[in-house]
């Protein structure tokens, strides 16, 4: 949500020194760590997609991919600044929300279907559970699983640790237990390289920090000794990441040929 704002060209704020949690809520900040966002932010957000929403077929059924890529098909006709969601839309990558209603954006849907619950005449509590719009969150787990599926080799690279993680690795055990429990025949789905950049330690216990070599016990990773490869980086992504990435476009650059002399 917070990506999807600054395409919307609204902008956030470092937190003031000596300003209460209490305070910045009755000013209509909410407090990321040491940035600020905006209240009225979220709110200009929401009437961006309540206007993608009302443009979408009553009769189709919905997924964070199909919803991400409506949206990011709106912003590519609205700004030419780059943004995630508009440069996946124009590159045709696509993007998935596997916690969806823990999301601004599945936020946003939801206040959307209750907004047409009341103007039909309905009242709360009821309206709350009046779903006008059809969301299947499987059809992410399906579309995700061809990809994985068609893909020659794979190789992931996760920044951070939660839900988003986990279910992109999980997909090699949903696969497996397709193969083993169904009977079908399917290849045999293991992530050969991985780079990891969180730095919540393994010792705390939580999926979050769980290693790359603690997945191959999964059937998630190809173990070392098969061929796989993996680097974990325990740094704050803030950190790592641009760092990372600088470093990789470096080697890039130079392992292009010279451009022919004019």
């Amino acid at each position: 949500a917070h990506g999807f704002i600054e395409n919307l060209g609204k902008v956030h704020y470092k937190v003031p020194p000596r300003r209460s949690d209490r305070e910045l809520y009755l000013q209509g900040y909410n407090r990321i760590y040491d940035t600020l966002e905006m209240e009225a932010n979220l709110d200009y957000a929401e009437e961006v997609v309540r206007e993608v929403l009302e443009g979408l077929d009553p009769d189709a059924v919905w997924a964070s991919e199909s919803l991400c890529r409506e949206l990011g098909r709106h912003l590519a006709g609205l700004t030419h600044q780059s943004g995630l969601l508009r440069n996946a839309y124009l590159q045709g990558v696509p993007v998935y929300i596997p916690a969806f209603t823990d999301s601004e954006l599945g936020l946003d849907l939801a206040g959307y279907m209750v907004r047409k619950a009341l103007a039909r005449g309905e009242q709360l509590p009821e309206a709350l559970s009046s779903l006008s719009v059809k969301f299947n969150p499987f059809l992410d787990l399906a579309s995700y699983a061809r990809r994985i599926l068609s893909a020659k080799k794979l190789g992931i690279f996760t920044v951070g640790g939660g839900v988003p993680r986990n279910w992109a690795q999980q997909v090699a055990p949903y696969l497996e237990l397709l193969h083993g429990r169904l009977g079908l025949e399917l290849p045999e789905v293991r992530f050969a390289y991985g780079v990891r950049l969180c730095p919540e330690p393994a010792h705390w216990g939580g999926l979050s920090g769980s290693t790359y070599h603690e997945g191959v016990s999964w059937g998630k990773f190809l173990a070392p000794e098969d061929g796989g490869r993996f680097a974990e980086v325990l740094c704050d992504a803030t950190i790592s990441w641009p760092l990372l990435i600088k470093g990789v476009s470096q080697r890039l650059a130079k392992s292009r040929p010279p451009q022919a002399a004019l």
